[in-house]
């Protein structure tokens, strides 16, 4: 019987050292010692033997069972520190690399034009102040000129919220405020959303982005104004540029023009302009035979689209990362 006991324990230990990880340590351990394993098979025949050999019997079990563990724990601290370095060394940081480099952000194409707009007008000495987008009536229709029965105020065009208040249509809004603020000589420009009720396609669109220039001074003439819009369009489309001027009508200004780029071989138009209507100088207390104005105004999204190529106004609102991320 001592004989099986020491080819049991000769037999572990030899499978416990060729363990070669924890987890196969762990299981050898089981066959050899566990609630099934074979030093407990052997504890089960002490009853079988005489009361004489009981207790050197399950000494000779309780021995084995103590060497066996003593192999186990030699044979675990090496497996621990041997697969806790390969894991260190799998799992460690090189500091030297380059880190991940994360999405980066973008400005909106239509805020990147903006802030050229900005920046050209601003060398040309013009002062940029912001307006609300929830404009009075008087503002947007009454101070800038328009007959009671032109067809922008019809109900229909526009966004009205009350009786008095409407989502502004124009950034022309902010000439009647400025002036009632400001005295001449001065020279202002704004930039922002503005708001029509428009079915919306290609061309047209709800909600749009236009800048608004104007200025009073003595002796403000069209050769100031044609002068203006050829150093902005020159200094925003290339120095080559050509101007042209054709009339048109705008309340807000007599003689009004709407005027276009040479691009690529075609005229292309911008906006519209004029020297502003002394109907509108008068009813802000500036004397007309003294001071005289001009203004111009275009879309944003038009400047961006001529330059760039863009043929569809309503991808500038879209969100789509596919269109946005091109610029």
């Amino acid at each position: 019987m001592s004989d099986a006991i020491k080819s049991l324990v000769d037999s572990a230990t030899s499978e416990l050292r060729a363990a070669t990880s924890t987890a196969d340590l762990a299981a050898v351990e089981t066959k050899y010692l566990g609630r099934k394993g074979s030093i407990n098979e052997l504890r089960k025949m002490i009853g079988t033997l005489s009361a004489e050999k009981r207790p050197v019997f399950g000494a000779r079990i309780n021995e084995a069972a103590a060497t066996l563990n003593l192999v186990i724990d030699s044979v675990s601290s090496t497996l621990k520190s041997g697969e806790l370095t390969s894991r260190l060394e799998s799992e460690s940081i090189d500091v030297t690399l380059s880190g991940r480099p994360f999405p980066e952000g973008g400005l909106h194409p239509l805020t990147r034009t903006s802030d050229r707009i900005k920046s050209v007008l601003s060398a040309m000495g013009f002062e940029f102040v912001d307006g609300p987008e929830l404009e009075d009536y008087a503002f947007n229709f009454a101070a800038l000129n328009y007959p009671e029965d032109h067809p922008a105020m019809d109900e229909q065009s526009s966004f009205f919220v009350s009786d008095s208040k409407l989502l502004r249509t124009q950034t022309t809004a902010l000439q009647g405020r400025m002036m009632k603020e400001r005295r001449p000589p001065f020279r202002f420009a704004t930039i922002g959303r503005c708001f029509r009720y428009e079915a919306v396609d290609a061309t047209h669109h709800h909600t749009f982005h236009q800048i608004d220039v104007f200025m009073v001074d003595e002796k403000i003439s069209m050769a100031d104004l044609k002068g203006t819009l050829a150093a902005f369009t020159r200094a925003m489309f290339g120095s080559e540029t050509l101007v042209r001027f054709r009339p048109d009508f705008f309340p807000f200004v007599e003689p009004g023009v709407d005027y276009a780029i040479r691009w690529k071989g075609r005229w292309l138009e911008l906006g519209g302009a004029g020297l502003i209507h002394p109907n509108i100088l008068r009813a802000h207390g500036i004397n007309t035979d003294k001071y005289s104005g001009f203004a111009f105004g275009l879309g944003v999204e038009r400047a961006h689209m001529i330059e760039t190529g863009v043929d569809d106004l309503r991808l500038y609102l879209e969100n789509d990362m596919r269109f946005l991320k091109q610029f």
